[in-house]
């Protein structure tokens, strides 16, 4: 029979699977001698049974009166008992952090005969209503899903009533008539009375912890962050420690280094005489560490050493939740920090550095997506701009967008496609949608650690809260400031790495990052500000270096010009994995491949032919120019003939508006004929790729031999061209064999006429599930295999990749069908089992066969680390994916050494 609860004692920082992160860490926090209330977790399994039966395990309560006499018995207290009542927390805790997404109730074991012995034990009655209104109100919204608006709207109406500013104004008698209006708030809405039985309240409290795992809100976090459904939340039991029992007493958050930056020192977040919701809602502006250090200095330095104590333990960046009560320190909670992209990697060295983790281990600690974040341009400081507040710089970038003041029209803005600020006075876990919406998120109130900062950290969304100067008024919909009013639909500019937020449009710069990759580590140097961007700049550097001397995988780029090739060898690239070589017939060169698939006879072909043939040989010549010494794969055509010919319905009006005017066109009519003849239903599975150049006589050809004359003048030139040609859609090894046979002789011809030896290699696309299937048998006469994950993706689910995304794939992700999109990242189980296939059965043929992708999935990490456990030789992406695909390609490698990655 399972064991749904857990002490704190016998768990530890490995059974988050079990215990969920914050119960595992409760637990490790114990181990250490850490000054941790007593408590219990309720496990995940409980959770999942929640899920699947809609109630709780069987005998889950007597578990859990069990652990409550435990704690009773440690704390010589009594749950419910009426003159020194133990009070406790509920609160959630999943193995991956989803900050203010599930539900917490405190200070449950309070009503109205428990709250006179809290106030007798605690000696300050105010206190004592204080915790009890605080109860009503999270209970009230989280257990019986009251709107929390109206608990709200009723402090905001007492505090109005005193003439005062902040609840920590009102004294008892207003406290206790507050929980009384609350108690009507609760009967009113609900058409029950608040419970009064303490262990009625634990037991609901309990199931609602467990019913948030499925909030929408949840799950839609989930969707973002690619958190699995199927988790469950594990529920922490812990006793109340009270940071409202006056000016010794306080609560906070904590981080070993700036979440911010990552330099090294104590940061964080603290109000006195305050609870913890009241850090993260953001709804009172708070002190700093060094404040609490000044007021006090005993405590402060207990908590200086936890900290350090942690970070040692954990030997990362550690966010700690903590509460002082009455000059006591409590150790509430800790995990491993979330950070800032430039934190991220700033760490990571630091961490090196001082001897706490290997160099390995620090790749395993950054990752393509933070690298990304940092290539995002910067406000140019050089340009005009309109300053219109400070606030706190909580999550780094430049935005620039349209103010809107609630997370509706966040949504719906930015679905009609504009960039939305979203602007709020604080943010709370309802906002999450217009969070994801939005360019940037800016607040009037909260610290580093309030909803807003936090969130948004996660998700690598400019933020800046705080900002104090803001006069938010949600009513109409704008904000004053220093004179100046902004409307919702005006432009703002927010810099997340300073604070600033600006009136209009600012101007943007490349980022520091962007320079260094591409211009180098001297220039990126030498055009640096300040420390920080240097210490930046190098220690992307030197991770990127550890990978690139760590990875097996090498990274090529898709570039179909000489400029793109270029640019991708500055940034790293070890070849080109993809030349698509239609793009060099589009613009003038268009009508010519109409004359060459629309030709009425063999000369006219090939007179059009003729003429494109030395315009293809300079494209090409510039191509291997750009990368000399590197292998470069060179596809023939492969779009849908409908391409390169005009569309019919113009077509088909020009002829009619020209007849209906008496002056009909011969041409258009003999074009019109042609097109219609040709006109294919479904185009992206009809003549395109191997099968247009079986079909259209001397096509290939064409290309073939510009390749092979680009490279003869290379070599006459003292070049070292690596040309390769590549067959795309491949269906059967015939058509590859045809065109592979055409190519042989295409070489021998040229290189006799040019008096060199020409063996180019000749490979495959594999991007139909018949050519994955039958690798083994292409193998036989290809020298190498490229995976077009794009169409194998498109041709496996029978999507068409032009129409599905914005078709219905939202209500595939919310309806849990797709995770994330598989034209993003590669769908193991079905596209990632044709590869697999593929490979393995290409490899027993020819164990020397190369083996690369040139699909998008080549630049998305999560892709990568697919490719890299399939033993694929390569991957090739966008130029400017290609420092994310070589620190991803060496986070692979550390990973499969055995390295944990996050």
């Amino acid at each position: 029979m399972a064991t749904y609860v857990w002490d704190f004692t016998q768990g530890d920082k490995d059974r988050k699977d079990l215990l969920g992160g914050k119960g595992a860490n409760l637990a490790e926090m114990t181990r250490l001698g850490l000054p941790v209330p007593p408590g219990f977790t309720i496990t995940t399994e409980a959770c999942r049974y929640f899920m699947r039966s809609g109630t709780v395990p069987p005998g889950l309560g007597v578990e859990v009166t069990t652990a409550l006499r435990r704690v009773e018995d440690i704390l010589g207290r009594r749950f419910g008992d009426t003159t020194d009542p133990l009070l406790v927390s509920v609160r959630s805790g999943a193995k991956f952090s989803m900050p203010g997404m599930m539900e917490t109730v405190l200070d449950v074991g309070l009503n109205d005969e428990t709250v006179h012995g809290l106030a007798a034990f605690s000696g300050d009655e105010r206190f004592a209503w204080d915790s009890y209104r605080r109860l009503v109100q999270m209970f009230g919204r989280t257990v019986l899903d009251i709107d929390g608006d109206r608990f709200s709207d009723a402090l905001d109406a007492a505090k109005s009533a005193r003439g005062v500013a902040s609840d920590v104004d009102l004294d008892a008698a207003d406290l206790r008539a507050l929980v009384g209006t609350y108690k009507e708030i609760v009967r009113d809405a609900v058409g029950r009375d608040f419970p009064q039985d303490p262990r009625e309240q634990l037991d609901l409290a309990i199931v609602a912890v467990l019913r948030s795992w499925n909030t929408e809100r949840a799950r839609l976090y989930r969707r973002k962050e690619r958190i699995p459904d199927d988790l469950g939340t594990a529920v922490n039991v812990v006793p109340m420690v009270f940071g409202n029992l006056g000016p010794t007493s306080g609560t906070g958050v904590a981080f070993t280094r700036d979440p911010l930056t990552g330099q090294p020192g104590d940061y964080g977040d603290y109000l006195a005489n305050a609870q913890g919701e009241d850090v993260v809602a953001g709804i009172r502006n708070t002190s700093s560490l060094a404040d609490l250090g000044r007021t006090d200095p005993a405590a402060y330095a207990d908590l200086r050493r936890a900290m350090r104590q942690l970070e040692t333990h954990y030997r990362d960046l550690c966010d700690i939740e903590f509460t002082i009560e009455r000059g006591r320190l409590w150790m509430l909670q800790t995990r491993v920090g979330k950070r800032t992209a430039a934190a991220a990697f700033r760490i990571a060295t630091q961490l090196v550095d001082e001897h706490l983790i290997t160099l390995d281990e620090a790749l395993a600690r950054v990752s393509g997506e933070q690298l990304t974040q940092l290539l995002f341009p910067q406000f140019d400081a050089t340009a005009e701009r309109t300053l219109l507040a400070r606030g706190m710089a909580a999550s780094p970038g430049a935005a620039v967008g349209v103010a809107v003041f609630d997370s509706r029209t966040a949504q719906e803005w930015a679905a009609a496609g504009k960039d939305v600020v979203l602007v709020r006075r604080e943010t709370n876990p309802d906002d999450l949608g217009g969070m994801i919406a939005a360019v940037a998120v800016l607040t009037a109130r909260g610290g580093k650690t309030s909803h807003a900062a936090v969130v948004a950290r996660g998700m690598g969304r400019t933020c800046v809260v705080g900002a104090e100067a803001l006069d938010i008024d949600v009513v109409t919909r704008s904000f004053g400031v220093d004179g100046h009013v902004v409307h919702e639909g005006d432009t703002v500019a927010v810099d997340g790495s300073t604070g600033e937020v600006f009136l209009g449009d600012v101007a943007v710069a490349p980022s520091p990052v962007s320079r260094y990759l591409d211009e180098g580590l001297d220039a990126a140097l030498a055009a640096a500000p300040d420390d920080d961007t240097r210490d930046l700049v190098k220690a992307v550097d030197r991770l990127l270096r550890h990978a690139d001397a760590t990875r097996r995988l090498h990274v090529h780029a898709n570039a179909d010009t000489a400029d793109d090739a270029a640019r991708a060898r500055r940034l790293g690239a070890q070849g080109v994995g993809l030349c698509r070589t239609e793009h060099m017939f589009l613009g003038e060169r268009r009508v010519l491949v109409e004359r060459v698939v629309l030709a009425e006879d063999a000369d006219e072909r090939q007179r059009a032919l003729d003429a494109l043939l030395p315009l293809q040989r300079e494209d090409f010549v510039g191509l291997l120019t750009a990368m000399d010494g590197l292998p470069t794969t060179i596809r023939l055509l492969d779009p849908p003939l409908h391409e390169f010919l005009p569309d019919l319905t113009e077509l088909s009006v020009r002829v009619a508006l020209a007849e209906a005017r008496g002056e009909p066109s011969p041409q258009d009519e003999r074009l019109l004929a042609a097109v219609r003849r040709m006109h294919e239903a479904n185009p992206m599975l009809g003549l395109r790729g191997v099968r247009l150049g079986l079909v259209v006589p001397g096509l290939f050809a064409l290309q073939i031999r510009a390749v092979c004359e680009a490279v003869a003048r290379r070599l006459a030139d003292g070049g070292d061209p690596r040309a390769e040609i590549m067959v795309p859609l491949v269906g059967s090894v015939q058509e590859l064999r045809l065109v592979r046979d055409e190519a042989v002789a295409i070489m021998a011809e040229v290189g006799a006429a040019e008096g060199v030896r020409l063996d180019l290699p000749v490979g495959v696309m594999i991007e139909l599930p018949r050519a994955a299937l039958t690798a083994g048998r292409i193998a036989e006469h290809a020298a190498f295999f490229s995976f077009g994950t794009n169409d194998l993706t498109q041709t496996t689910w029978g999507f068409s990749r032009d129409d599905v995304e914005g078709a219905f794939f939202a209500q595939y992700t919310d309806n849990g069908v797709l995770v994330v999109s598989p034209f993003e990242t590669i769908d193991e189980h079905g596209v990632g089992r044709l590869v697999r296939i593929a490979v393995e059965e290409g490899r027993a043929t020819r164990p020397d066969l190369t083996i690369g992708v040139c699909g998008e999935h080549g630049g998305d990490p999560e892709s990568i680390r697919f490719f890299h456990g399939v033993g694929v030789d390569y991957v090739s992406c966008s130029p400017f994916r290609v420092p994310v695909a070589r620190l991803e390609a060496g986070r692979a490698a550390v990973a499969e050494a055995g390295v944990e990655t996050r």
